[in-house]
């Protein structure tokens, strides 16, 4: 089953507003995952630009395309990736809710704080080596096989970004319960 936004349900930062340290936090999240959104959007539909004037280039005009498909694969990666905390934040990932029902609310609440702390677990391991891997990226000079050759640094930076924002997302979404705010 896929969580889409709730809209009775109030923003996570004012859920945690009795918690000034995680209410700031929320809120500067929240902001920063409302313009990478944006931002998102233009890379998308940069994507489809570049892929329509890849696609009539080589059929109309029989141009070769050296950087279309890699410059577009690029800002799929980086709207993946950077837009992973909004996503999170509105709770659109998937999620297998197939005990719902059969647990109690308070279990289920202890079910959904184990799931965010073993997703955090993952997520934390996946944006320390996608920070490692840009590190190493950058410092060798590591550029692409094709003949543009932009530096792989950029769409490993873009991930390891993502990651670390998601990482943050979550970590709201687990300390919030404890600090006495409600979950969303």
């Amino acid at each position: 089953m896929m969580h889409g936004p709730v809209p009775d349900q109030p923003d996570t930062a004012s859920i945690a507003a009795g918690n000034t340290p995680v209410a700031l936090l929320g809120r500067a999240l929240s902001i920063c995952n409302n313009i990478i959104v944006v931002f998102a959007a233009l890379a998308l539909v940069a994507a489809c630009v570049i892929l329509s004037y890849s696609v009539l280039g080589r059929a109309l005009f029989h141009s070769p395309n050296y950087w279309q498909d890699e410059a577009a694969v690029f800002l799929l990666v980086g709207a993946t990736f950077m837009t992973s905390a909004y996503v999170q934040s509105q709770r659109g990932h998937v999620s297998i809710e197939a005990f719902v029902g059969l647990l109690s609310a308070r279990a289920n609440a202890i079910r959904l704080w184990l799931v965010d702390v073993a997703s955090f677990a993952f997520c934390a391991f996946f944006a320390w080596k996608s920070w490692t891997l840009a590190h190493e990226a950058y410092v060798d000079g590591q550029v692409s096989n094709s003949m543009w050759s932009p530096p792989l640094a950029i769409p490993y930076v873009l991930m390891a970004l993502g990651m670390t924002l998601l990482c943050v997302q979550i970590l709201l979404q687990i300390i919030i319960p404890l600090t006495g705010g409600a979950r969303r």
